[in-house]
């Protein structure tokens, strides 16, 4: 079987089942080595230590940098197009991770004008997207002081200037080469947004070390973003980047969630009765056809999702990963039992995180985590 032609993966489609050695190759990035497992702080958080984010780019530079108390930074964005689900989330949890532990700033930037580019939206549904997706933002519990929320349209002022000076560097046939040709203008001139996203933490705070921990979809945005950087060696470092594979869609075959999926997927505001209606309902089984079977040969836990979903973030206690793990390819553990347990892992995080999600104006809210003006000032080129 020809696997190269069996997936696709690119910033705007994930079809089939991915293979994720292969991608390296294509993309030319370096698998996580032990070695540098042991530089993150420890025990290294579970995404890293189960190899769920398995691959990266100078990772060496950033994991220096934080252990000898340098400037250090972490960007991983959003693009509003609607709710956030239980994959859109993961990367920001492991940022304020290494926020906690590195001392890192932390960028969020949110694409607004991308998705109106990309999506059949009007601005007024992904201001509204953006707006909801905020509360869920602040709800991860970054530190103010070191974190700022950057959204396209509404910070234009220092994005567009910077954006237009990158966009020089960024061939149309770079931009083909590396995302297809794009439907519009606007995707045409996306790229240079996208790279003023990865280079503006350096643009406040001087030269340092960045990763971008980031679905390995995105890939694309951190390679563009690197040749712009290469070309202005003395300004900027080239962006590093921690890739990670994909939160399985509860329906399996190795793609990742999307509100896309024809079964749903888990949003972040869902309560109890609700993830546990999905993932009853729809989460793919790696179990046999009935009991009697499932006793005598056992489940397979590497193709259960809901098994998948414990393994990469949901249960934090490695001994009880390996456990179910065991049970399940026993038989001592059923389906149903270990859907009833993963569902409940779920809901127990979403029940923590909804509480910390703001009401109210968000603009009141996000206000600690904008750029201040003294930033500003050193991004805005002073015109009159």
């Amino acid at each position: 079987m020809n696997h190269a032609q069996d997936f696709t993966v690119t910033p705007y489609a994930v079809e089939g089942e991915v293979d994720y050695d292969r991608l390296l190759d294509r993309f030319g990035a370096d698998a996580l080595t032990d070695e540098q497992l042991s530089r993150f702080p420890q025990p290294p958080h579970p995404l890293l230590r189960r190899r769920v984010f398995y691959a990266g780019r100078d990772v060496d530079r950033f994991t220096e940098a934080a252990n000898e108390g340098g400037t250090a930074s972490v960007v991983t964005g959003r693009g509003p197009s609607g709710p956030m689900h239980l994959g859109h989330i993961l990367p920001f949890y492991f940022a304020k991770w290494l926020q906690e532990e590195t001392g890192a700033y932390v960028y969020v930037p949110l694409s607004d004008d991308e998705k109106y580019f990309a999506k059949d939206l009007t601005f007024d549904e992904i201001r509204e997207a953006t707006r909801d997706n905020v509360r869920d933002l602040l709800a991860v519990g970054f530190d103010p002081e070191r974190t700022r929320i950057v959204v396209d349209t509404a910070d234009a002022d220092v994005i567009y200037p910077l954006a237009a000076e990158f966009a020089k560097d960024v061939t149309p046939a770079t931009v083909e080469a590396t995302y297809g040709e794009p439907p519009n203008v606007g995707l045409s001139f996306y790229p240079a947004i996208q790279a003023t996203h990865l280079l503006l933490p350096q643009l406040v705070h001087g030269r340092h070390p960045t990763t971008v921990p980031i679905a390995v979809d995105q890939d694309p945005h951190v390679r563009l973003a690197r040749d712009i950087a290469g070309k202005r060696r003395h300004d900027v470092e080239k962006p590093g980047a921690l890739l990670s594979k994909f939160l399985p869609r509860l329906g399996g075959g190795g793609g990742k969630m999307s509100t896309s999926d024809e079964e749903p997927s888990v949003l972040l505001t869902d309560d109890r009765e609700a993830v546990r209606e999905k993932v009853m309902k729809y989460a793919y089984s790696g179990g046999r056809a009935d009991v009697e079977e499932h006793r005598e040969k056992g489940g397979d836990p590497d193709v259960d999702v809901a098994y998948q979903l414990l393994f990469y973030f949901f249960e934090e206690d490695d001994a009880t990963v390996e456990r179910l793990a065991r049970e399940y390819r026993d038989g001592e553990l059923l389906t149903g039992e270990l859907k009833e347990y993963a569902a409940e892992r779920i809901a127990d995080f979403l029940a923590t995180h909804q509480s910390r999600r703001p009401d109210g104006d968000v603009s009141e809210a996000v206000a600690p985590y904008r750029l201040t003006e003294e930033e500003r000032g050193r991004l805005r080129p002073d015109v009159f």
